[in-house]
């Protein structure tokens, strides 16, 4: 027994069933994070890097980030279960799982047919997006349309990346943006209006070279290198220019399709990926940055990740009330970028808990980095 995720009230949860209505919405009804709890601050970095923590907080606002002892689907796994237990449903009850990543365990097979497996979602739908930092926007609006239409009734949507293994830990412009960390949601059709109202889904790819990860991919498979071992490309001022380009006008439009304007978002929850941009943002679309949640010193930027884990914690901190009116920036390789427009339900607290946790740790994420690093360093000699 538990109470209702949509009405909020007392008795058994229950799967909306039957025809799908031409109102019908998709609505967040659990929500549930996964942090690896590994810290790399700045001061470790600048071990072996020439940088300090000065010069990464005044350019990033980042203070630390997590780094992952666990593959991605194990963080990905975590998070899905205590996004279950907040809504008060089973594995066994999930249609359809949309794993948004760009760092896979395996891309053959996917990462979330191993989700469908652990939960126990036996036979349901389960596919990966991939389109970067945005990829948890991409399969909240993917996940939200297979509702809308009838396809399912009920998802599971993860934003996950474990990016530590990919770093190019040489490389000072990246090495000290990134971190590692997940989150999920559980979505159910609803006819309220409850959930993604509106969004504006778009690609710069004229752009797309601006920033590009060499090294990861089949492009790179049997060409006498460790697959995996990269060197980003990544040029910052015009990444940062086409960033607050692509999501204010991202943002504007979706409001636009339902009549809203900045005036009426009671918190912005945007990707996390350099304070110098979520300000920048900020101010393009008119909101207060007392509007806007930030935890990006403490977490760096987890790609498709990013996101989730905000708005999870947006939560824990009381800043997401009941009937809120959110908008959910993003942008990402590609250059992808995206405005979401969420309307939040009655319920701002979790339905249950879940006691799944990551296996024990021993390692600090300097010694976790270190490994990357020797590694990195070997060279495959071609045959």
């Amino acid at each position: 027994m538990g109470s209702d995720p949509i009405s909020g009230g007392t008795g058994p949860v229950r799967l909306s069933s039957g025809p799908m209505s031409a109102n019908r919405n998709a609505a967040i009804i659990g929500w549930g994070k996964c942090l690896p709890p590994a810290i790399l601050s700045n001061a470790d970095l600048a071990t072996f890097l020439d940088t300090s923590d000065e010069w990464i907080l005044t350019r990033t606002g980042i203070r630390e980030r997590r780094v992952s002892h666990v593959p991605l689907s194990e963080i990905g796994y975590v998070a899905a279960m205590r996004a279950l237990a907040c809504a008060g449903v089973q594995g066994k009850d999930i249609e359809l799982i949309v794993f948004g990543t760009t760092s896979y365990d395996d891309q053959v097979p996917n990462v979330a047919s191993g989700i469908q497996r652990r939960i126990g979602a036996d036979g349901c739908a389960a596919m990966d997006v991939n389109t970067a930092c945005t990829s948890f926007l991409y399969s909240l609006s993917t996940a939200t349309a297979l509702i809308r239409t009838g396809v399912v009734k009920n998802a599971l949507v993860i934003g996950a990346e474990i990016i530590s293994p990919f770093m190019d830990w040489n490389d000072r412009n990246v090495a000290v943006l990134f971190g590692d960390g997940a989150a999920a949601v559980v979505l159910q059709a609803t006819d309220s209006e409850e959930g993604l109202l509106a969004e504006r889904l778009g690609c710069y790819g004229e752009s797309r070279e601006i920033l590009r990860v060499h090294g990861m991919g089949a492009g790179y498979a049997h060409q006498g290198r460790i697959l995996g071992k990269t060197e980003w490309q990544f040029e910052g001022q015009e990444i940062f220019k086409k960033a607050v380009h692509g999501m204010s006008m991202a943002c504007a439009e979706a409001l636009g399709k339902i009549g809203k304007t900045a005036a009426d978002i009671d918190l912005v929850v945007p990707h996390q990926a350099n304070l110098r941009i979520i300000e920048a943002v900020a101010k393009k679309a008119g909101v207060p940055m007392d509007r806007v949640f930030t935890n990006v010193d403490r977490y760096g930027n987890m790609s498709a990740a990013t996101v989730p884990v905000a708005l999870c914690e947006a939560l824990e901190e009381g800043r997401v009330k009941p009937g809120a009116l959110l908008l959910m920036p993003s942008f990402g390789g590609g250059l992808t970028f995206t405005g979401h427009v969420v309307r939040w339900g009655q319920r701002v607290t979790p339905l249950g808990s879940s006691d799944v946790n990551l296996p024990p740790n021993n390692r600090t994420a300097l010694e976790l980095v270190n490994k990357y690093r020797t590694i990195g360093q070997q060279r495959v000699v071609p045959a």
